[in-house]
């Protein structure tokens, strides 16, 4: 049971991984990036990944080594590996909590204390918490309840930990898709009857309703595609782009990385989800092999 656990959790890894490194070479400037996705240009390889996939991979090595999340041994690795490699495109209050957490500083504490104590709304719980759906697939209370225990540790805020359950919920939804076929709506109800209320919730209801023959252009100026960075207008965005393509990873990625923004975590969400519900053999094997290899352990 373990293992095919793990064998999901790691289709989702690649999916966020690949997802991460395709959006993350599309900025730029608008007049020169534009093109290159109206035309479905491929970026050169290879494709470096960033934060996003960095501290997917310390929540894989958290899961495999305890089969939950381990909340301590999660802050230790996400200290670790930031102090391998710093330039990974972290954000700057991601630098200040990783920074503090490998001086020691205890996780709670260092959680808390930012923004003004109210902890934060971004949308990085969101962005590497779809292995997590994956691994948990099957039991959605548990993956809501772990989801949640994952966010914590960077995210206090209630909106960061709603953007991790839906996005979680969503991967662990994907995982019977080829079985059901289930409809986007489908999708949609579950991630909402598990999301905790508030702002992020709203702008789900929001995505529920939004045409899924809709540009995703229209899509994000609607719901926002993460130009914020943080959950509420992050993860709506990504969702809809996966609900519209639940059956083609490369389809899913053109059309999320379109909505532009913060575009390196809408496409590492939208590939965490789509991997699972179209399939580890839906991600083309040209783009596998221009994402940089993974450091699957520190």
């Amino acid at each position: 049971m373990t293992s095919e656990r793990m064998a999901r959790a790691l289709v989702s890894l690649d999916g966020v991984s690949v997802g991460d490194a395709f959006g993350e070479r599309f900025f730029g400037p608008h007049e020169l990036v534009q093109p290159w996705v109206e035309e479905r240009i491929l970026p050169k390889a290879p494709w470096a990944y960033t934060d996003d996939t960095e501290m997917t991979l310390s929540l894989v090595q958290v899961l495999e080594d305890h089969g939950h999340v381990e909340q301590d041994a999660l802050a230790d690795l996400f200290a670790k590996r930031y102090r391998k490699d710093k330039n990974r495109g972290y954000g700057g209050t991601a630098h200040d909590i990783l920074w503090k957490l490998g001086l020691g500083l205890p996780w709670r504490e260092v959680s808390a204390e930012v923004f003004e104590g109210q902890g934060s709304m971004g949308n990085g719980a969101a962005m590497r918490v779809a292995p997590l759906g994956a691994y948990f697939a099957g039991d959605l209370s548990r993956v809501v309840a772990e989801a949640r225990a994952s966010a914590e540790v960077t995210h206090l805020h209630p909106e960061g930990q709603a953007g991790a359950i839906a996005i979680a919920v969503a991967a662990a939804w994907a995982c019977d898709w080829q079985r059901t076929h289930g409809t986007a709506l489908e999708l949609f109800d579950t991630v909402l009857d598990c999301t905790p209320a508030g702002t992020t919730r709203q702008v789900l209801e929001k995505a529920r309703a939004w045409p899924l023959e809709a540009s995703p252009s229209s899509a994000a100026r609607t719901l926002g595609s993460g130009q914020k960075v943080i959950s509420e207008d992050t993860v709506p965005f990504s969702i809809w782009c996966a609900a519209r393509h639940l059956d083609s990873f490369e389809e899913a990625l053109w059309c999320t990385v379109a909505g532009f923004g913060d575009r390196d975590t809408t496409c590492a969400m939208v590939g965490g989800i789509v991997a699972l519900s179209a399939g580890h053999a839906s991600i083309p094997r040209p783009w596998l092999s221009a994402r940089e290899p993974l450091r699957r352990r520190v």
